[in-house]
């Protein structure tokens, strides 16, 4: 039997004052995913968020999270999700050890046998890097160690689903990839799904295992980088020194050019290089080639899953 999904949506639509932000958006994400949600300004990223968090109402459409519909779940559905927003809370008069034992002892009363009760703050601190910080105010943190703590807010009742927006924004690059490790003991280790807006693209091709890219309040393309950069078929550039020069050469598929090239002969070749599209310039593809379609032309649908 195909397990059920964390996340299912079905024709969501969303509208504000007659112009529609959401159009009917098809969405599926199973247990233990990472999924990035990219799109520019203005795309419906938010709104989506905001609709699977059970914080916004939709107009149309069919949603699922956990198993419930999140317009009408109750306290013990809320415990299973976790929330990290862009905005770090304000709590600075608090002591960090003491701030995360307080939130810890909101999710007590949901722990089952077959579902753990919140992490201790001790171990929690470790986990994002806060050990050091136990007894410091709030307040007397850096902006980067506040952001580390908005995180352990997030995990600390140990999410089933956790929303992350903007995760790391203020984070340098240590702990920019101790985050990224720690998301991936999460999904690969307690089964924990993320679903996280980013504009971070190489953050996002690092981490999610699947990208949606959501534009004009549609989503236009599903799948990973590599399916994504296959999908646009975006030339690769291959460089090269022969006999001391140095060339440029694009192609879609480098491999039958390398061959080629490699066969020459009476050639030096040196210095061989071939760059795969990145995930960048994909994203941009992507969202030209929807602003290019009209709005209900049947080439501009993508199917998700």
């Amino acid at each position: 039997m195909t397990p059920e999904p964390v996340v299912d949506v079905r024709g969501l639509r969303m509208e504000y004052s007659g112009r529609t932000v959401l159009d009917d958006i098809d969405l599926r994400i199973d247990r233990g995913e990472v999924v990035a949600l990219l799109g520019p300004n203005g795309a419906g990223k938010t709104t989506t968020i905001e609709i699977l968090e059970g914080f916004r109402q939709r107009v149309g459409g069919e949603v699922s999270v956990l198993g419930e519909n999140p317009e009408r779940a109750g306290d013990a559905w809320r415990a299973k999700v976790g929330v990290v927003l862009q905005s770090w809370r304000d709590h600075g008069r608090w002591r960090v050890g003491q701030l995360l034992q307080q939130f810890g002892a909101m999710y007590e009363p949901y722990a089952t046998s077959d579902r753990p009760g919140p992490y201790p703050a001790a171990e929690l601190l470790e986990l994002v890097g806060l050990a050091a910080h136990r007894d410091a105010q709030v307040r007397s943190l850096s902006g980067g160690q506040r952001r580390r703590l908005d995180v352990a807010i997030g995990i600390v009742g140990r999410p089933e689903l956790l929303f992350l927006d903007e995760p790391t924004s203020g984070f340098d690059p240590v702990a920019r990839h101790e985050f990224h490790e720690l998301i991936h003991r999460l999904s690969d280790f307690d089964e924990t799904t993320v679903l996280l807006t980013t504009h971070d693209l190489a953050e996002a091709e690092k981490i999610a295992g699947r990208i949606l890219i959501l534009d004009g309040g549609r989503i236009v393309a599903n799948g990973s980088a590599a399916e994504l950069a296959g999908e646009v078929a975006g030339a690769s550039e291959i460089t090269w020194r022969e006999d001391g020069v140095r060339h440029v050469h694009s192609a879609a598929d480098p491999v039958p050019f390398v061959r080629e090239l490699l066969d020459r002969p009476g050639t030096d070749i040196t210095e061989l290089q071939v760059r795969a599209q990145t995930l960048e310039e994909t994203y941009l593809a992507m969202v030209a080639r929807s602003e290019a379609v009209p709005v209900g032309d049947p080439q501009g649908e993508v199917q998700t899953a």
